[in-house]
């Protein structure tokens, strides 16, 4: 059992003022890993107290001493890894390949290509008869999800002590030890005490005191858009800035010059990478008439090959749904679409062969779908792709913007061509023939997905309040 009932505030670890405590489940076995303190307003309050007095010194630090603080960071983390990959694993479901090649190193490559930025940033800049100044905009409340803990963690925290800001994070209760390895890290790379501190606990009640504090100077949420609402109505009267990455539905256009096979096979795949947890899953398929039937037999057999199991064994490309609740509403979503008439190409609500136990859920492909249809427009998060058939380039487009969402899209097909169309989607990262993601290019949303921007420069300048300075001239 991990019983980790502590939290950690101003630099050492302290008994939360509840007794309360939540049990963490492997979604692989539904066993019980160990048990988390929930936390009150009392902790947060405890907790902001300690980031906003060290906020006083520490937003007067230079750029180079917090550069210092984030490679001792970077290198602590590194000697970590595989302890971070196998935790993640273990509470949230991720096959234990993907932990370790994607999970546990994206995680680091935040505080890198931060690191990189600070480096050349300036701070400040003259122009004409003023300096424009940039200066840490003051204590960060963070709010992040269980699908890529380490990812969202280390993208919010590196941007603030870049910036000069001090913190609290609440990490998402369901992969919460991924939160306390990152103190843990932090500690030993001798951040100073109050900059950065954890609390765990549920969202309404620790996520609610965060955004709710006249002592927080901003949040940064990435999470459900049903959330991101709540934590930005809670913010409003304190008018504290509000980051928000959350929910997508992202549309994948393939074009008839696209290479049908390669193009329609990735994009499964890719639909289904990490169960289907993935608010930027390419989750509609948009494939023109002509090539419609084929696209379907293709995702089909791409559908049937992936295995669905042990996320310990290197052959499963898929682990669990990381918990219960979300299980359920995958398993729910799949028969609405079945009952709503769309046609069930592969997969289905049944668990997959051979597995008794766990939260597993059978890779699902829909072909025949509307975008009227409830799968085609709300977030499944899990692994359901729906095919959708387009007469017109024009008419894909449409489509492809025709959402509450704008996280993210793909498009498939000669390159130019391609690019041109990306720019008509409505969203904020466009993924061309499956290109690889930059670490330091700019992510978030359009619309219901959110504001802000995070990683690299842009996640630097989302904590960073502007200032002029006017001086005579002459």
């Amino acid at each position: 059992m991990k019983d980790k009932l502590d939290f950690y505030i101003n630099g050492e670890w302290v008994s939360s003022s509840s007794a309360e405590t939540i049990e963490v489940v492997n979604p692989a076995n539904e066993e019980v890993i160990g048990s988390i303190g929930a936390g009150t307003k009392e902790d947060i309050n405890t907790a902001v107290s300690a980031a906003k007095e060290a906020f006083k010194t520490f937003s007067k630090t230079t750029a180079k001493e917090r550069a210092k603080y984030i490679q001792s960071i970077i290198e602590i983390y590194e000697r970590r890894m595989e302890e971070i990959a196998s935790t993640i694993t273990e509470e949230m479901g991720s096959p234990l390949w993907l932990s370790q090649v994607a999970q546990a190193t994206t995680g680091m490559s935040h505080f890198k290509s931060t690191l990189k930025e600070l480096e050349s940033y300036e701070f400040e800049k003259n122009s004409n008869n003023y300096i424009e100044r940039k200066e840490a905009i003051g204590v960060v409340g963070m709010i992040t999800p269980w699908n890529w803990p380490m990812n969202q963690m280390c993208t919010k925290v590196a941007s603030a002590i870049a910036a000069g800001c001090t913190m609290v994070l609440k990490p998402s209760e369901i992969s919460p030890y991924c939160g306390i390895l990152l103190a843990e890290i932090i500690h030993e790379a001798g951040l100073p005490k109050g900059v950065f501190n954890l609390v765990n606990g549920y969202g309404p009640i620790v996520g609610a005191a965060l955004s709710e504090s006249q002592d927080v100077d901003m949040i940064s949420i990435t999470g459900s858009t049903r959330a991101g609402i709540a934590v930005a109505q809670a913010s409003a009267p304190s008018v504290k800035r509000v980051s928000q990455e959350l929910g997508g539905k992202s549309a994948n256009i393939v074009l008839d010059d696209a290479n049908i096979e390669k193009a329609v096979a990735s994009g499964v795949a890719q639909c289904f990478l990490n169960t289907g947890q993935t608010c930027t899953a390419p989750t509609r398929m948009l494939v023109s008439a002509a090539n419609y039937d084929k696209a379907i037999e293709i995702a089909k057999s791409v559908a049937e090959k992936t295995s669905a199991g042990d996320p310990l064994d290197e052959n499963s490309r898929m682990g669990p749904i990381s918990n219960k609740a979300q299980y359920e509403k995958v398993v729910r979503m799949i028969q609405i679409g079945i009952d709503e008439g769309a046609t069930l190409v592969a997969g289905g609500t049944e668990l997959p062969e051979g597995l008794d136990k766990g939260f597993y859920v059978k890779p699902t492909v829909f072909a025949n779908v509307t975008n009227d249809m409830t799968i085609a427009r709300e977030e499944v998060f899990g692994p359901v792709l729906c095919i959708l058939k387009y007469e017109t380039e024009e008419e894909a487009i449409e489509i492809a913007n025709d959402t509450d969402y704008g996280l993210a899209g793909y498009v498939q097909g000669e390159i130019s061509h391609a690019q041109e169309v990306a720019r008509h989607i409505r969203a904020g990262q466009i993924t061309i023939n499956g290109g690889n993601r930059e670490n330091a290019a700019p992510f978030g949303g359009y619309k219901a997905s959110g504001n802000g921007r995070e990683h690299g420069l842009h996640g630097l300048e989302d904590y960073l309040e502007t200032k002029a300075l006017i001086s005579p001239l002459g």
